[in-house]
């Protein structure tokens, strides 16, 4: 029996002009988007809507950017959007997935990215780093990478988005010697990202202590749909994993290849991504061959979507 899983985007897939329309077509998206700017204290809709681009890719804006509008999607899908067996996000995009599965409440997701954007922006001031995107080299070959390179400082897998893309995250100096020796160990490609710091790593520690006494006033459910968290690739079913994850992600890799393995061990073979861009579809073209896949970025996505559904 085919299985559907949802993917939600993280950091990257911003654009100016994202959910624009959306918030546009609903009264009760531009609630979310007015509660959001309240916690943030600057108008995220205008960010979103007109940028600057470099404003936007700031991690203290994008964060919840790309968090409201992959629920202002589901807020216009509302009950049309029908069954689906697992929900899963993308880093930032974990709580989006624990949104939908009604682990969290949409103003509590909200109020958590805002929090987690905040402490992580000024993790990365207190620790200048960066990461790099390495291709054609296997997790081992990476590991092995990142060991020699360590020598020049702090340098970790961050994300395991395929089979052989994999970005690594640290130090400035340690980041520079692992592309050198990615390189030299035969990578397609090795290349440095324009982020706004270490993710994912050791250099996040603050924050994610910060996040750790943050989310214990949090209300966490369990949710409706098992989540396949980014820690662990596993499914999650009971709310109280689900905070030690959140709070073990902010300094640990993303699964995300292993996450598309998992899915298709349990023969899931229809993907919907809703939010911002088409990355996640796009990675499982690739790793997972579904039988179908749709993202839904646009108020015309969404009316597209129905209409095939009915």
């Amino acid at each position: 029996m085919s299985k559907t899983v949802l993917f939600f985007p993280g950091q990257a897939s911003q654009y100016v002009g994202m959910g624009k329309d959306l918030y546009d077509a609903s009264d009760k998206v531009r609630d979310l988007y007015q509660f959001a700017s309240d916690e943030l204290g600057a108008d995220i809709a205008k960010i979103s809507f007109e940028g600057p681009a470099e404003e936007l890719k700031r991690t203290r804006f994008t964060q919840p950017a790309i968090l409201l509008h992959s629920l202002a999607v589901l807020i216009h899908l509302g009950q049309r959007l029908g069954s689906y067996d697992y929900v899963c996000g993308h880093s930032l995009g974990e709580y989006s997935a624990l949104a939908a599965a009604g682990a969290m409440s949409f103003e509590g997701a909200v109020r958590s990215v805002v929090r987690r954007a905040e402490l992580m922006e000024t993790a990365c001031r207190e620790n200048p780093s960066t990461m790099a995107a390495i291709i054609g080299l296997d997790e081992a070959g990476i590991t092995e990478v990142c060991q020699k390179a360590s020598a020049k400082g702090v340098v970790v897998p961050a994300n395991f988005n395929s089979k052989t893309q994999i970005v690594i995250s640290g130090s400035m100096e340690a980041i520079e010697e692992a592309v050198s020796l990615a390189k030299e160990a035969g990578a397609k490609r090795a290349v440095i990202l324009e982020v706004g710091g270490a993710f994912h790593s050791p250099l996040m520690d603050s924050a994610k202590d910060g996040m750790d006494q943050y989310l214990s006033k949090i209300q966490v459910s369990d949710p409706s749909v098992p989540v396949i968290a980014n820690v662990t690739a596993e499914a999650v079913t009971k709310a109280v994993e689900i905070k030690d994850l959140l709070i073990r992600q902010i300094t640990s890799p993303v699964r995300w290849s292993q996450t598309m393995q998992y899915l298709l061990e349990q023969e899931v073979t229809s993907i919907i991504e809703i939010g911002p861009g088409k990355v996640l579809t796009g990675m499982a073209k690739r790793d997972m061959r579904p039988e179908k896949s749709q993202n839904i970025d646009s108020l015309a996505d969404v009316e597209e979507f129905c209409s095939i559904t009915a």
